[in-house]
């Protein structure tokens, strides 16, 4: 159980005694309650040893991850321990608490100081915080009974220490506004999401290589298609809520985070508290709606709440799932599942005249809609798909492919406000597109195109059928990547092929294809620097195919720009 110093407090001793409140000596030893989730070796209690202390901060370590260290590394982490001090008395408490309100100050806690406890934890955690610890065992019995946030000691000699020192801190804060002053407990999106951004706040974020938003952008942009309020602990489930609530305080401040938070509304109902009480006339779901847009074009020309106005943000941009359509008559439909204020990003290219998309969702909920049309001079507009109470709707347009040149959907569910912890249900839509009738040519055009492709996918199974045998005679030939016979696209995973592309493309240079990856897997990154490439060689590659940007797929044309570079 936890050392606790008593405190002699009657009157004749005080009169005669000097009065010493919290007395600890460095050394002192202290047994903890832990979380076995973060825990590198799965423990639920350890001792630990009192290492640091200033007039905010009691840092203690883990004694047998302490008593491995050399004496040089222990001299080096004083330092650390007494940097990270001064950082949190002179900037992290200050700002944070003139900002956010304060810290739990009285109670059951021995010591007004906030304890920062170190162990080795695994090792994507910054640290933890857990709210038990601020209430007695009799009602949490695995409470430490203080003011304390945990921190991984794999990284406390890293820059981003400080930043996860603030975002622990932050949640102590929302601990007192929201547990024990108003008797109510956050949304964990919510919660997470105003400490993301404390280092934002705090000014951590500014250099944008190594910190916490550029980790937070990359880990969303490795799955953009998540639910901003579904909380499963991922990577990606920090990188959404970070990037909204960047979204959201750029262009509604941060007086929304301060009057959500020190309100008895929790989660979407504590933002559109915090919205009216700021005079907006905008709701939460007018706000996701715009952020979904801001995420895909990112460009305050199409209107100020279309981008981000944060500088390290300028270039961010999601890749939709691209849906080319065909040019003869006909009707195509797909089934997709999405979870409350999931985001989703369709685009729509080729097509024909007559062109209609028929949208179908769960009558149980309610969905949004937004929509972006672009023409072939990049000129987009926003509207929305009116649906009826069944959430059916549709739109058309009799000139599609002679006057725009994408049509993209962003559906959403917005009805849900409240309850929104942990994992939530799916919910399904679909759309079907109609497109009109095509003239002979077109039509010859479309059978030769798709005679082709079924020419090129038969050659492609050729290929693997002889690739297998060769395997199974103990004779596999290497792939070599002197020529490209086969279209290649998002999703293809294990392909040498696709291997091969990537080492193209990391030739071309960092202003093409900057992460360089070589998987054979063809995700996001690839088929951003497939768009790059067909963009730098728009005149070979789209200009024929009447298409104003790159589209990711390696059809045709790119394969025949990327084998005249490779034989040039």
């Amino acid at each position: 159980m936890a050392v606790k110093l008593k405190i002699i407090s009657t009157a004749v001793l005080l009169s005669v005694f000097p009065f010493f409140i919290n007395a600890q000596s460095l050394g002192q030893e202290v047994d903890f309650n832990i979380s076995p989730l973060y825990d590198s070796q799965g423990r639920q209690e350890l001792t630990a040893v009192l290492v640091k202390t200033n007039d905010k901060l009691s840092f203690y370590a883990d004694r047998d991850w302490w008593q491995n260290l050399s004496q040089t590394e222990r001299q080096s982490l004083d330092v650390i321990f007494y940097n990270l001090g001064i950082e949190f008395e002179g900037k992290i408490y200050p700002d944070l608490t003139g900002t956010f309100g304060p810290e739990p100050r009285s109670g059951i806690y021995d010591d007004e100081r906030i304890t920062v406890l170190l162990h080795p934890m695994i090792a994507e955690a910054g640290g933890y915080f857990n709210s038990g610890d601020l209430y007695e065992k009799l009602q949490y019995p695995k409470s430490n009974e203080r003011k304390m946030v945990y921190l991984n000691s794999r990284h406390i000699n890293k820059a981003e220490a400080k930043a996860f020192l603030a975002h622990e801190f932050v949640h102590l804060i929302t601990a007192n506004q929201k547990d024990l002053l108003r008797n109510v407990v956050e949304e964990t999106w919510l919660n997470e999401a105003r400490a993301e951004y404390s280092a934002t706040f705090l000014g951590y974020d500014d250099v944008y290589q190594g910190s916490n938003l550029e980790r937070r952008t990359n880990d969303f942009l490795k799955e953009p298609k998540t639910s901003l309020t579904e909380w499963l602990n991922r990577k990606e489930d920090y990188g959404a809520v970070n990037l909204f609530i960047q979204y959201l305080v750029d262009h509604y401040g941060i007086r929304i985070l301060v009057d959500s938070l020190q309100s008895s509304k929790v989660g979407i109902e504590s933002i559109n508290y915090a919205l009216e009480r700021n005079n907006y006339n905008e709701d939460f779901s007018d706000i996701f709606a715009n952020w979904a847009i801001a995420l895909l074009v990112n460009d305050c020309r199409l209107g100020e709440r279309y981008c981000y106005s944060n500088k390290n943000l300028k270039d961010l941009r999601v890749t939709p799932i691209f849906h080319y359509l065909p040019r003869t008559e006909t009707v195509m439909s797909s089934y997709y599942e999405t979870t409350y204020w999931g985001l989703n990003w369709h685009r729509f290219l080729g097509g024909g005249n007559n062109f209609v998309l028929e949208f179908d969702g769960t009558d149980e909920v309610v969905f949004e809609i937004p929509y972006l049309l672009c023409n072939f001079d990049n000129n987009c507009s926003v509207k929305f798909i009116s649906l009826d109470q069944e959430q059916k709707g549709e739109i058309s347009f009799p000139r599609f492919n002679a006057e725009h040149s994408s049509l993209t959907v962003l559906p959403f569910i917005k009805n849900k406000t409240s309850g929104l912890n942990g994992r939530q249900e799916t919910v399904s839509f679909s759309w079907s597109i109609i497109v009109g009738a095509r003239t002979e040519e077109e039509r010859k055009a479309e059978l030769r195109d798709q005679l082709l492709a079924q020419i090129t996918e038969l050659k492609a199974e050729v290929g693997r059928l002889q690739a297998r045998l060769a395997a199974l005679m103990g004779d596999v030939e290497p792939i070599t990547c002197d020529r490209f016979e086969n279209n290649l696209y998002f999703g293809i995973r294990g392909s040498g092929e696709v291997r091969c592309l990537q080492e193209f493309l990391k030739a071309q240079g960092s202003d093409i294809y900057p992460e360089a990856q070589v998987t054979g897997n063809f995700l996001s990154l690839t088929q951003a620097a497939v768009i790059r490439f067909q963009e730098k060689y728009a005149e070979e590659i789209l200009n024929p195919l009447n298409l104003q940007r790159g589209t990711g797929y390696v059809g045709e044309m790119t394969r025949a720009k990327i084998n005249d570079l490779i034989n040039f």
